[in-house]
């Protein structure tokens, strides 16, 4: 089976180079770490000393760095010991990653290919392997186990439109799980979705997720300056994480705001990076007044349309907010993380593709701590909440409430994998070489 998937995996790959050569001339996309992803091991990764043991966690973005944060620092408190090396796939993931644990712990992770998992395996030796959300790897499974690594999977999901897929493969996909020894599934909604992919029943729990304890960030420099030429009185609207085709549908509502709220600020977030020059055109031919993040020096009044078109920002910059908007969801994305507003006690609005958090979105919608909106709705939400700062007071109180009870999964997490480092490194042999 591994045989077939891993020339199938080359193929796909071969196949669909145009594809990544195409983005790496027009964008630079897929440039970065090209070489990682190749199987070359950096040289600024600081490999374990001989008997030293070691951990690898695999984040895909920033939402999996930053719903892993709080797990490697509590697993740091208590076995100070172990390194613990992250991977991630994207660009924004790899530097958060870096500026949060230090570039010499941080990789992105190879291709699904035997040479290149290997020569990372060689390399940092992990006694356990920890995969965040739902990354299965046959390859990256399998050759950790065969070197004899423990095999986690946390903050486990499985999407409604990934469920699907999943079923359709389900008899080659238990074989891939009979390798991992614990999953520890977001809701018992995950649990049994796992269960009916092919995850042995006797080894899936229910842990909770990891996203409800990830802190607040501090205060960026930009939300500092902001705060500082901000009027007392001036509104703030956020509209974060915006996807491909959604922005077409916020411009009315930007207008709309800025007509009854002249002085107001409204800060849009686009998603990709290589999407900021494409949303300033659209911006300048809706007839909005706008100015970038990156060319602010913090002097002038800030009010308006900001673009910001800068990374790792986002997150503080909803603390100044009166209303926040999450995107990806007015288009059929999938939605984004609404638990960034909550944490600073804002209230939020969402359109109705939220399919990649919809646990989360329905444990605030049963408090009464989001409001889901369509395109045309957007406008008048926006300027009610804003005609009504009680009401908005309220709403995104009883969001900072719903994440609150939310909180604990990542200690439930740690003493489980605490439990699986221990069993491993006393029962287990002394690594062996990757087996192919």
């Amino acid at each position: 089976m591994y045989t077939v998937y891993s020339l199938a995996y080359a193929l796909a790959l071969l196949l669909s180079l145009p594809y990544w050569l195409l983005g790496m001339l027009r964008a630079g996309k897929y440039r970065a770490g090209l070489k990682e992803r190749l199987g070359a091991v950096p040289a600024r990764l600081k490999r374990p000393e001989a008997g030293e043991e070691s951990i690898w966690i695999h984040a895909v973005s920033v939402g999996e760095v930053l719903a892993v944060s709080g797990l490697v620092e509590a697993l740091k408190a208590r076995a100070p010991e172990v390194r613990i090396f992250i991977s991630t796939t994207t660009l924004t993931g790899q530097k958060l990653a870096r500026d949060r644990f230090g570039e010499q712990n941080v990789f992105y992770i190879p291709l699904d290919l035997p040479f290149a998992v290997n020569a990372f395996l060689s390399a940092i030796r992990p006694r356990m392997l920890v995969l965040a959300e739902t990354e299965f790897w046959p390859n990256v499974i399998r050759f950790a186990k065969n070197q004899g690594a423990a095999i986690a999977v946390v903050n486990a999901r499985i999407s409604d439109r990934s469920l699907p897929g999943y079923r359709r493969f389900r008899g080659l996909l238990r074989r891939v799980l009979a390798n991992v020894d614990i999953f520890l599934a977001q809701t018992e909604s995950d649990r049994e979705r796992l269960v009916a992919i092919g995850g042995p029943g006797e080894r899936v729990r229910v842990g909770g997720n990891l996203k409800f304890d990830v802190k607040a960030p501090a205060e960026s420099a930009l939300a500092r300056s902001l705060r500082e030429v901000l009027a007392p009185e001036q509104q703030v609207i956020v509209f974060g994480s915006t996807a491909d085709g959604e922005e077409a549908f916020l411009t009315p509502c930007f207008k709309a705001v800025l007509a009854d709220f002249p002085q107001a600020l409204i800060v849009l977030a686009p998603r990709h990076p290589e999407r900021f020059d494409a949303v300033a055109d659209l911006l300048r031919s809706s007839g909005l007044s706008f100015w970038r993040r990156s060319a602010w020096t913090g002097a002038a009044v800030a009010r308006g349309v900001l673009l910001l078109d800068s990374i790792g920002e986002l997150a503080s910059v909803y603390s100044l907010a009166e209303i926040t908007f999450v995107g990806g969801s007015l288009v059929p994305r999938g939605g984004h993380n609404i638990l960034e507003p909550a944490h600073f006690g804002k209230p939020i609005l969402i359109g109705p593709h939220y399919e990649n958090f919809r646990d989360i979105v329905r444990a605030f919608l049963a408090h009464d701590a989001v409001r889901v909106v369509s395109a045309d709705q957007l406008a008048p939400a926006v300027l009610q909440l804003l005609h009504s700062p009680h009401e908005a007071i309220q709403l995104g109180l009883r969001a900072f409430s719903v994440v609150e009870q939310g909180r604990g999964s990542t200690q439930r997490t740690v003493e489980v994998l605490r439990g699986l480092l221990q069993s491993t490194s006393n029962n287990l042999p002394e690594m062996s070489a990757p087996r192919a």
